[in-house]
């Protein structure tokens, strides 16, 4: 072109993260906000994939940083079978506590109560 000899042509190509998406290989990652009650009873929610919005069941008893995953919701590659889309689930709180559900804690926390760190403990 322009009366220069023939070549490679290198480009150089920078891609803008994503809001929503991580991409790892052909997998898919997101972190979705669920609220204390889907959590907790379990729920059948609306996720968005690189494809769409799909529905997902968040298993009852489910905890922040639990990672679900839909089959075949990743990338598809030329040849080959599409990776997976793992989905992180994060336990959103209300923005503002009421009465009740703070009452309702305090109650629970009195016969019910677990230490999430103990096994972090005994291994320091």
């Amino acid at each position: 072109m322009g009366g220069a000899e023939s070549g490679d042509a290198l480009i150089a190509v920078n891609v803008r993260p994503h809001p929503t998406f991580s991409r790892n290989g052909n997998d898919i990652d997101v972190e979705l906000p669920v609220t204390l009650y889907e959590a907790v009873l379990g729920a059948k929610i609306e996720v968005p994939t690189i494809s769409g919005r799909v529905a997902m069941t968040v298993p009852k008893g489910s905890s922040s940083g639990d990672v679900l995953r839909l089959k075949g919701k990743g990338v598809k590659p030329e040849n080959g079978p599409a990776g997976d889309q793992h989905v992180r689930l994060r336990v959103v709180l209300p923005e503002k506590m009421d009465s009740d559900l703070e009452s309702f804690m305090e109650t629970w926390r009195r016969t019910h109560a677990y230490d999430p760190r103990e096994a972090m403990r005994r291994t320091l």
